[in-house]
């Protein structure tokens, strides 16, 4: 090691050692860290991976996954279908929110309603959902806005709050991001999970301490014992330096996003493991092909975008494998569509990239006008995704053989995606994951040009059509067919640019055991410390 790097290295250290103070101690401590942050502690503003995993150790849904994304029982101890419309959720006896309120089945229907509020990030999810209705003092009916086969897959997230606490701290309607609101729910937060908020520092640290109370404790239908730990201190640090120091010195325990090109150096350290499965989620690029002109190309009065040849050469010029070995260090799979292995729909078929073959992408830009090449920003988040900007970095010079101009813009995530969902982007990086496993809600949030997060543009009738026949169809052969031809129509757009599926790396104290999870979401109320 050199004189240099090795002073770099002890600083590197010193510097982690001061962000990470110590907390107020207990027998089982767990630190984790992420690149960003959670966006929000309001359980129904914002619909983002680190956001919804953050807010799960503290609010609970009726049913959610496990780490084998099978669906248990939470809130609700059992659920079945009563006819083409009605769901019967059976709610869990003698559950306590933190502050001590009973859960009742009042909290319920006010949280669902909550979640339908036209402010909330998760009404795309539940739309389907007409009314929710309180039977008795144990029993919910979800009225559908007719047949709906995966309800129970998109209330996995639909977190539950006290109406009382609410009321008291008039959160009643969930924050409006897009008007930038703050509100008490932003910081504050009262569920009935593993863990209580002790304090909240947006950027520095989450503190959550063991709530002595949580009905998982004695729980028998959960399938996994419950955590043994005494406080929860999530540290976000967007420096991967910073961030695999601290782990390596022991300041951390977790890191949810380990740096690849430290995977190695974290192997050979004794007393940290690594561990890694194939995610449920894909890296894709995002052209804005339905508006007239684009705000930050040099082409004025029309849209290359909007030229099918263009987005054809823009996929023919960039070359995934080579981003899979030098920037992702092997950990990711090339992508030939923006749905990924373990969803419901995925097709092996349609995941297969179209060549690269940059004399092929030149030819196309000519024929399209455009042998000249031109000028556009592509946005980049630098704290959401592995290697994200350098991905963005790479896509930046492949995109040059062509003739297109690429200026990045890499910003954190909380000013990234506000620039997709309220559509102020040309073109833009964004990973998807589908949180019910099913297609229906990929198609839902991407294909649709009136979804927030449908930045594209693009539209089509009969693709359109699909989604809302996908969303009701109880006949599974016809369901899937329909899914097939969704997926190509959209693929056959080429409005987005897989690019590909992401491979989970945690990294830990080897006195951890936690299961990994190819959601991404670290469930710590199972977690062990010896």
């Amino acid at each position: 090691m050199s004189h240099f790097v090795s002073v770099f290295y002890r600083a590197t250290l010193v510097l982690a050692a001061s962000i990470f103070a110590t907390v107020a101690q207990a027998e089982n401590v767990l630190q984790w860290s992420s690149q960003g942050d959670a966006i929000t502690l309001d359980p129904h503003a914002e619909n983002e991976g680190l956001t919804l995993a953050t807010q799960g150790q503290i609010y609970e849904p009726l049913i959610e996954l496990s780490p084998d994304l099978e669906l248990i029982p939470t809130l609700a101890t059992s659920w079945s279908i009563l006819d083409d419309d009605t769901w019967s959720f059976n709610l869990r006896p003698n559950v306590r929110f933190h502050q001590g309120q009973n859960l009742t089945v009042d909290d319920v229907v006010f949280s669902f309603e909550r979640a339908l509020h036209e402010k909330s990030a998760m009404r795309t999810i539940i739309e389907s959902i007409d009314r929710v209705e309180a039977i008795d003092d144990t029993q919910i009916h979800i009225h559908t806005k007719g047949p709906n086969p995966i309800l129970p897959n998109q209330i996995t997230n639909i977190y539950i709050m006290s109406r009382e606490w609410a009321e008291a701290n008039d959160v009643v309607t969930p924050q409006d991001r897009a008007a930038q609101e703050e509100n008490y729910a932003v910081r504050n937060a009262n569920g009935t999970g593993a863990f209580v908020l002790e304090l909240r520092e947006p950027d520095v640290r989450t503190v959550m301490v063991k709530n002595a109370d949580w009905w998982g404790l004695t729980a028998s239908d959960l399938g996994r014992p419950p955590h043994n730990l005494d406080r929860l201190v999530l540290r976000p640090v967007s420096s991967n330096a910073t961030r695999v120091a601290a782990l390596l010195s022991g300041e951390i325990d977790f890191v949810l996003d380990t740096p690849l090109q430290d995977v190695p150096r974290i192997q050979r350290t004794q007393g940290l493991k690594i561990e890694t499965v194939p995610e449920i989620r894909t890296i894709f690029l995002g052209l804005n092909m339905g508006i007239a002109e684009l705000a930050s190309s040099d082409v004025k009065g029309r849209n290359p975008f909007a030229e099918p040849l263009v987005r054809e050469a823009i996929n023919a010029a960039i070359d995934a494998t080579a981003i899979q070995k030098k920037v992702m260090r092997g950990q990711s799979e090339p992508a030939g569509f923006i749905s990924s292995p373990g969803v419901h729909g995925y097709s092996q078929d349609l995941d297969t990239r179209l060549t690269y073959d940059l004399p092929r992408a030149k030819e196309l830009m000519a024929e399209a006008g455009y042998a000249d090449g031109f000028g556009v920003q592509l946005d980049c988040p630098n704290n959401r995704y592995v290697n994200d900007e350098a991905i963005c970095q790479a896509v930046v010079s492949m995109l040059a053989k062509i003739g297109i101009r690429v200026s990045l813009n890499a910003q954190p995530k909380s000013l990234h995606f506000p620039l997709i969902q309220n559509s102020q982007t040309d073109f833009y990086m964004l990973g998807w994951s589908s949180a019910t496993l099913d297609s229906h809600y990929s198609l839902t949030f991407l294909a649709d040009p009136d979804n927030p997060w449908g930045a594209t543009g693009f539209r089509d009738e009969r693709l359109l059509e699909l989604i809302t026949k996908i969303g009701v169809e109880t006949d599974t052969a016809k369901r899937d067919q329909e899914i097939d031809e969704a997926w190509s129509i959209l693929k056959a757009s080429n409005a987005y640019v897989p690019l590909h599926h992401q491979v989970l790396v945690w990294s830990m104290s080897d006195k951890i055991d936690i299961p990994i999870q190819a959601d991404n979401v670290p469930q710590f109320r199972f977690a062990q410390m010896k």
